[in-house]
C-alpha cells in the first residue's frame, strides 16, 4: 500500500530519497554519481525527491532538474524553501515576498511548471505561520504548488497553519535514536490526515555503523560540529549503533535495514527519506522494504535501544535555535 500525500495527494513511495548529501552536506559528492543514482533510484521504484533550495545554495535543485526533467511525469518533486544561508548559518526569510521569490527560482531550477510538495523549512519568528502558509496557499492557487508541507514545526503551530490551508506532510528528524515527534507531533499530524517525512531515518549515517570514534569527518561536513556526533555524546551513541549491529546480524541484514525497517513498521504514513549520494548505499537502503520485523524483533529493538534517544543535541546552537518548539 502506497503513503498518500494528504487525504487528496498522490501516492508516493514507502521510501522516499533524500538529496541533501548530493549537495556536499557530509563532505564532496560526485555530481555524476549523484545523478545515477536519482535515475537508479526511479527505475526501481521511488517516486519522491526531497531536496531544498538551499541545498548547495540551489545546485541540487540543478541537479535534479536536469537528471528527472525527462522522467517529470514519473517523480513527485518535493523541495524547502523559508530561510537563506549567511555567513553566520542560516537564517529564517518566512515572507510572503521571500518564499514567492523563492519559489520562482525553485521552478527554474527544477526544470517544471510545478512543484508537488513544497516545505516551508523553517517558521520564521518575525513572520506568522498565517502569512506564510498563506503565501503558499496563494501559489498552490495558481497551480504553482501542488502541497504544502511543514518542517520542524511544533504541534500547536501546525493546528495553527492547518487552518489556512491544509498540510500534507511535516517533515523532520526521526529514527530509532531520535523520537521527539512521537508525543504529540506525530499524533497531531495523524489528526490531520498528513504523513510524516522522516529525514536522517539513518542518524546522519551513525546508525549504518559506518561512524567510529576514529572517524575523522571531511571538511564541510556538517556532523563536525554537532554535538552528538563527537566526543563523549558519540561514545555514548555508539553503544545504541553496536545494539543494532547485534540485532541486524541475527537478522541476516544491515543495521541500516533494521534501522529503516522499524520506521516503516510505524505505520504507511511516516515516509523515511535516507539520504543516499551512491548506488551502493541506495540498493543497501531500498532491501529494507523487503526485511519483516516481527512483534519479537520489535520488542528486542525497543528493549536494546532506549526511548530518550541519542545523548547530545542533534544541532549545534544556532541549528537549535531554528527549530518551531
Amino acid at each position: 500500500m502506497h503513503p498518500t500525500l494528504g487525504p487528496n495527494g498522490p501516492a508516493v513511495s514507502r521510501l522516499g530519497l533524500g538529496c541533501m548529501s548530493m549537495a556536499g552536506t557530509y563532505g564532496p559528492a560526485d555530481p555524476q554519481e549523484a545523478a545515477a543514482t536519482v535515475l537508479e533510484a526511479l527505475d526501481s521504484g521511488v517516486t519522491m525527491f526531497d531536496t531544498g533550495d538551499f541545498y548547495g545554495d540551489g545546485a541540487n535543485e540543478e541537479l535534479l532538474g536536469r537528471t528527472l526533467a525527462p522522467h517529470r511525469d514519473r517523480a513527485v518533486l518535493a523541495t524547502k524553501t523559508g530561510v537563506r544561508r549567511t555567513t553566520e548559518g542560516l537564517v529564517p526569510a518566512g515572507s510572503p515576498h521571500a518564499l514567492r521569490r523563492a519559489c520562482e527560482a525553485s521552478l527554474r531550477r527544477l526544470r517544471t511548471d510545478h512543484l508537488d510538495l513544497y516545505y516551508l523549512a523553517r517558521i520564521d519568528p518575525a513572520v506568522p505561520v498565517e502569512e506564510s502558509v498563506g503565501a503558499l496557499a496563494d501559489l498552490v492557487a495558481e497551480g504553482k504548488v501542488g502541497h504544502i508541507g511543514l518542517s520542524e514545526v511544533s504541534a500547536a503551530t501546525l493546528r495553527r497553519a492547518h487552518a489556512i490551508h491544509p498540510i500534507s506532510a511535516v517533515q523532520t528528524e526521526y529514527s530509532l535514536w531520535e523520537r521527539h515527534v512521537e508525543a504529540d507531533i506525530l499524533p497531531t499530524i495523524r489528526s490531520l490526515g498528513a504523513v510524516l517525512v522522516a529525514y536522517s531515518p539513518l542518524g546522519r549515517g551513525l546508525l549504518t555503523g559506518a561512524v567510529r570514534t576514529t572517524t575523522r569527518y571531511e571538511p564541510g561536513d556538517f556532523r563536525a560540529t554537532a554535538p552528538r556526533y563527537n566526543g563523549d555524546d558519540l561514545k555514548a551513541n555508539l553503544a545504541i549503533v553496536d545494539a543494532i549491529t547485534h540485532l541486524a546480524a541475527a537478522k541476516n541484514a544491515t543495521p541500516a535495514q533494521i534501522a529503516l525497517a522499524w520506521l516503516l513498521a510505524r505505520g504507511s504514513d511516516v515516509i523515511p527519506i535516507p539520504g543516499s549520494s551512491r548506488r551502493p548505499h541506495l540498493r543497501d537502503n531500498l532491501a529494507a522494504l523487503d526485511l519483516h520485523l516481527t512483534d519479537t524483533d520489535l520488542g528486542d529493538i525497543g528493549a536494546a535501544v532506549p526511548a530518550v534517544g541519542a545523548q547530545g543535541a542533534r544541532y549545534g546552537d544556532h541549528g537549535i535555535g531554528l527549530i518551531d518548539d
